[in-house]
């Protein structure tokens, strides 16, 4: 019997009418059915759950394994069950409630055998109001690990396990807890796996809340069962994991999440019940919890950690309180500004009685920068930028805001002053009115010619950013992502005249953020493509004395006159004949052939240190025919071996001419 490609092992418990989505979407898996077994552990449900699995076999004759046993309780012992009797190369838990894209198996057995990864994460999408995992489905992650991913905030185990790695370790799921078991079984599969993947373009699973809320994990409350797992979990983490970031990054997970949820429930037990698991809890997380994880959580962690270490147990219910209450209002606490940092006022802020360090309060570091950016143009040499920045809670005084130049390759920065303007009003339609920022306004010029300590700016890619700054505290943020309507963030070329010479700037915004960068010396714009030239030549309309050349020239800018049309003979003389229409249109040039000396001409279409050839003259263009100073003259396309364009001016050969007029 051929091994398949994975193992699907479902876990069901009284799962109608949600089972018959859930097998049929693995059943019609793009993977196909050669590459598929499903195994379903029927955990002793009563709702029909075992006759609609035999109709599902039936359904799909060979396919579908079944096992049925006593209520065990919880998942755990179904799914080790189906785990005993797998066969594929991988295994995916699937529950009941839940269903699977149609080409999920798939794309993650590819990403797993093209990366050869150990673990993969598929997305998941909460369906009927159920939130689902988000921060590590940034993007995709063909290969990382526990340490340098967020993939440790998702230990339930719906993902793409390597069999092999399951039973090289015996990793099974614990069948004593009601609650945790997942975190006791993917905790250590990622701390051993040889790489994870994260498939995040793609909705490979869809977590469904069921109507009846009869989900597993909504049902089960209280501290006790998470006083029960935490432990172990941790204990975990210190015998797998040395002291140092990589712990740091694991414990963050449990002191927010963990003890968050733990304290929701702490709220609705008895007084006896809630000091012993606040005692409990102190010791538990004694071990994962230290000073130096202080930068790694918000203040509100911070703060709620404190009152756990401490059991200040009546702080902590009122805290809680007080979450509760933010949450519902939806508006961010007030700050208070002491010595360049943001304190929240939250409970006990300074409350001699409690003596709780400022540090718990501390939200200079989460404070929201809010900008617009209102002008944006370039105007000879000089770029010109307004719009307004600040930072969310904190009044705007004593501002001192700044732009910020910093060439991306160099890391070389510049720092501009900025005029400051009143913005009567500004954010009295947003946080129910708390805050408004009375000036938040701010008007910038960059001269390219002596942004640079009044030097010119070098070539580089100069990145654009608001050092918004007021009563002593700084945020850096680069401008442009929020722009007004007006404002285009299209590639902009300027060809400028400056001291030393004609230079290009472009003003664009990045991919995919949106912010202003300036392109100096075309390290990303080229000015050539901006140019062009028609291929046909001929004489200007109403005269055949005049050379007419079109074409068209797409840059937003450049000095007047400076786009030429430059002729040289074999002697270095030059002519030059300036193109007469503005950019963003088609332009002529019209060449006075009568003006030219003798000789052979070559010529080129130049805009200061660019250029592009002339067309080549057609063979069958009449030439021209003037007199100066009595004598006849004329211009016509070379001949002989020569390419590209060339103009020969000459007088006529009288003798020549009268013998070949003499000629029978």
């Amino acid at each position: 019997m051929a091994t398949p490609a994975v193992s699907v092992i479902v876990a069901a418990y009284n799962a109608m009418p949600y089972l018959t989505r859930c097998i049929t979407s693995v059943a019609e898996q793009s993977i196909g059915q050669d590459g598929l077994e499903i195994i379903v552990v029927d955990d002793g449900s009563t709702d029909g759950t075992a006759r609609e699995l035999e109709r599902l076999a039936r359904l799909h004759p060979g396919l579908i394994n079944i096992f049925a046993q006593e209520n065990s309780g919880g998942p755990s012992a179904p799914r080790n069950v189906g785990l005993d009797h797998a066969r594929g190369r991988f295994v995916f838990f699937l529950d009941a409630d839940d269903y699977l894209g149609p080409e999920a198996l798939e794309r993650m057995v590819a990403m797993a055998e093209q990366n050869g990864t150990d673990i993969v994460l598929g997305k998941m999408v909460g369906v009927g109001g159920r939130g689902a995992p988000a921060s590590m489905f940034r993007r995709d992650q063909p290969r990382t690990d526990v340490f340098s991913s967020r993939i440790y905030w998702t230990l339930n185990p719906m993902k793409l396990f390597r069999r092999e790695l399951l039973e090289r370790h015996s990793l099974r799921f614990p069948t004593d807890l009601s609650i945790g078991e997942d975190q006791l079984f993917v905790g250590p599969a990622y701390l051993n796996a040889a790489g994870v993947s994260v498939l995040s373009s793609y909705d490979c699973l869809y977590w469904v809340r069921r109507e009846d809320e009869g989900n597993i994990t909504l049902r089960t409350g209280g501290t006790e069962p998470r006083l029960t797992f935490l432990p172990r979990v941790i204990d975990m983490i210190l015998e797998n994991v040395p002291p140092g970031r990589g712990r740091d990054h694991l414990a963050h997970r449990h002191l927010t999440v963990e003890v968050q949820q733990l304290l929701d429930h702490l709220v609705h037990e008895p007084r006896p019940q809630q000091e012993k698991a606040l005692t409990r809890l102190a010791e538990t997380i004694a071990p994962l919890w230290h000073e130096g994880l202080n930068d790694r959580l918000s203040a509100m962690a911070r703060l709620r950690l404190h009152l756990v270490r401490h059991q200040m147990l009546d702080e902590l219910l009122e805290l809680l309180r007080f979450e509760e209450e933010l949450a519902q209002s939806k508006v961010s606490t007030p700050v208070v500004v002491h010595d360049g940092r943001a304190l929240a006022r939250y409970p006990f802020l300074r409350d001699p009685a409690r003596t709780i360090p400022d540090s718990c309060y501390d939200v200079t570091a989460q404070l929201g920068v809010r900008h617009l950016v209102t002008l944006a143009e370039v105007r000879g040499t000089t770029l010109h930028l307004a719009g307004h920045g600040y930072l969310h809670r904190i009044a705007t005084e004593n501002v001192t805001t700044e732009l910020l130049l910093r060439e991306r390759g160099s890391k070389t920065e510049f720092r501009l002053p900025v005029a400051y303007t009143a913005t009567p009003g500004l954010g009295g339609d947003e946080d129910e009115g708390h805050y408004t920022y009375e000036k938040a306004g701010f008007e910038a010029t960059v001269d390219v010619t002596n942004a640079a300590n009044g030097s010119p700016l070098d070539d580089g890619l100069w990145d654009i950013s608001l050092v918004i700054g007021a009563q002593g505290i700084t945020r850096e943020i680069r401008i442009g992502s929020k722009r007004a309507a007006d404002i285009s963030g299209k590639p902009a070329t300027h060809v400028v005249q400056t001291p030393g010479g004609i230079r290009a700037a472009t003003l664009y915004t990045t991919h995919p953020h949106g912010n202003f960068t300036l392109d100096i010396g075309e390290r990303k714009h080229g000015v050539l493509p901006h140019l062009s030239l028609h291929d046909t030549v001929r004489w200007a309309s109403g005269t055949a004395k005049e050379l007419e050349f079109s074409g068209r020239c797409t840059l937003a800018a450049h000095p007047e006159g400076a786009l030429t049309v430059t002729l040289e003979d074999a002697q270095n003389n030059r002519a030059v004949f300036s193109a007469s229409a503005s950019t963003g249109e088609g332009f002529v040039v019209r060449v006075p052939v009568t003006e030219l000396p003798v000789g052979t001409w070559r010529g080129e279409l130049r805009l200061g240190n660019w250029a592009l050839p002339l067309p080549e003259l057609p063979q069958n263009l009449a030439p021209a025919k003037w007199r100066r100073r009595a004598l006849p003259w004329y211009a016509k396309p070379a001949t002989g071996a020569v390419e590209g364009f060339a103009l020969q001016v000459a007088k006529t050969d009288l003798v020549r001419a009268v013998t070949r007029r003499a000629k029978p």
